[in-house]
């Protein structure tokens, strides 16, 4: 290219992939294309380079059946596109909705996790070597936004990735594994167009005279993301910096290449640790690994220690992991997602199982009548639901009082099971009951029979936290319910 000349779209394009060494010639291709216009733009760009670039292409669809027959026009348009350009066409069709309840996923993120379970398949069985997704600079400024607001360190900053590698990427558990520049890797998921704007590409299809399908649920602002594609972003574009998807794209690119070196380095530190043995249950890590390095190299050092069991952990789980660090050589446990713990033993730091729940312990469940009392055997208490008046209500703890309208008449003391949600008062968010049960480190049986109260089939009391705000009774309320927790053997 000339000095000074005009880069073309193409061109620019080329130049992203080759930076990135997103595709080597003799590659085969598969271009994932859903119809709408940032994936027929990537198609329609491939197309132009892949003489260039010495690439075999195909087409892949994933119909995720959500929006009847606009998702089967959906398919059909790709189809056609296919034909059209003489590409081998490929396609899959999910029940995304049946698989979200099944799995307790947001529909978002049970869409991705079979879109990608199928891009994955075709990679395994050889099908082709590269999955080609059509990712823009808006979806990662989009993407580091939404990763702010919800908490993230440098690895969430870092956002959507050029290219993944299939070998090590768990999507089922929607973990993604970055593929350092000069690596090469088998078989890979590749981002094309992360450098370039959704603007961009509409202005071109529409050059080229290209059609293409719009999705209605995209302007469905019950997504999160679309909230910030639609308001978010604007908004801070007209009123705090016009280039800020610009601005977040490059934060995105510092933040992997932040995270690329501190992964080797930690990497170096850990393997340097001759008590270290990866996933191996029981495995340690000398507390001399972690004296005297910064607090952020701390950090890191107890995340990729927990990674290699599986484990994600939480900024709240790596503090409490380093609180046993500093206390030294003193005995302590922190409960950790999946069922595990680390603990400090013999001046090292130690990841293993917690204790497996003895099998005799039963589920229980006893109707608990409002007004009046049940004795529950297994947690050796008494429960009893009180209609108290409004001028009693003061003499109460707070945050055991129930507006009597959410009992509907009846109330079951239970254990949490597996997947139970509970929103105390004063917290962001629901969360899983077991979740909550870590945060108060309780382990063993004490946790497997902790009690809850269920009206119909909501969570409405959890011991040891308060009840939910929006079940917290009002001062206009008469009669409230009043839940009392007492040994076996009381009045």
């Amino acid at each position: 290219m000339y000095y000074g000349a005009v880069e073309t779209l193409a061109q620019r394009v080329t130049r992203y992939i080759r930076r990135h060494k997103l595709l080597n010639p003799g590659d085969r291709v598969g271009v994932a294309v859903s119809g709408g216009a940032d994936s027929v733009a990537l198609l329609r760009l491939l197309l132009e380079l892949r003489t260039e670039l010495g690439v075999v292409l195909s087409v892949v669809h994933f119909n995720h059946k959500l929006r009847g027959s606009e998702a089967d026009a959906d398919e059909q348009f790709v189809a056609d596109l296919a034909s059209r350009n003489k590409l081998e066409f490929r396609s899959e069709t999910g029940d995304v909705a049946t698989y979200s309840a099944e799995k307790r996923l947001s529909i978002e993120t049970a869409a991705r996790e079979m879109r990608y379970g199928f891009f994955r398949r075709l990679l395994i069985e050889g099908r082709m070597n590269r999955v080609a997704t059509a990712h823009t600079l808006d979806d990662q400024a989009e993407t580091v936004l939404l990763k702010v607001a919800r908490g993230a360190g440098t690895r969430g900053l870092a956002g959507i990735y050029p290219q993944l590698s299939v070998s090590s990427s768990q999507f089922s558990a929607g973990r993604q594994a970055s593929v350092a520049g000069r690596q090469q890797v088998c078989a890979s998921i590749v981002r094309p167009l992360l450098g370039v704007r959704r603007k961009e590409l509409e202005a071109y299809l529409i050059a080229e005279g290209q059609s293409w399908r719009e999705d209605s649920s995209n302007r469905d602002l019950r997504h999160a993301r679309n909230r910030v594609r639609h308001g978010i972003l604007p908004r801070l574009e007209r009123n705090l910096n016009p280039a800020v998807r610009e601005i977040l794209a490059e934060t995105a690119e510092i933040a992997r290449a932040e995270e690329e070196y501190w992964s080797a380095e930690v990497g170096r530190i850990l393997q340097a640790s001759a008590g270290h043995r990866p996933r191996d249950p029981g495995a340690t890590v000398g507390l001399e690994n972690f004296v005297g390095l910064p607090l952020a190299l701390q950090r890191r050092l107890v995340r990729a220690s927990a990674e290699n069991f599986g484990l994600r952990l939480e900024f709240r789980h790596v503090e409490e992991i380093l609180d046993l660090i500093s206390n030294g050589r003193c005995p302590g446990k922190a409960a950790l997602p999946d069922g595990w713990m680390a603990s400090i033993d013999k001046g090292e730091l130690k990841f293993e199982p917690a204790p497996q729940i003895s099998e005799s312990i039963h589920d229980y469940r006893y109707l608990l009548p409002v007004p009046g009392k049940v004795p529950v055997p297994e947690t050796g208490t008494l429960f009893e639901a009180m209609l108290i008046s409004a001028e009693k209500r003061a003499a109460c703890n707070a945050e055991n009082l129930l507006d009597s309208g959410a009992a509907a008449g009846e109330l079951t003391v239970r254990n949490w099971r597996p997947g139970d949600r509970f929103w105390p008062a004063h917290t962001k968010a629901p969360k899983k009951v077991k979740e909550l049960l870590q945060e108060k480190h309780v382990t063993g049986e004490e946790r497997k029979l902790w009690p809850v109260i269920v009206s119909g089939d909501e969570i409405v009391w959890v011991r040891g936290f308060p009840t939910p705000a929006r079940l917290q009774p009002r001062q206009a309320v008469k009669n409230v319910i009043a839940i009392r927790e007492a040994p076996l053997g009381t009045s």
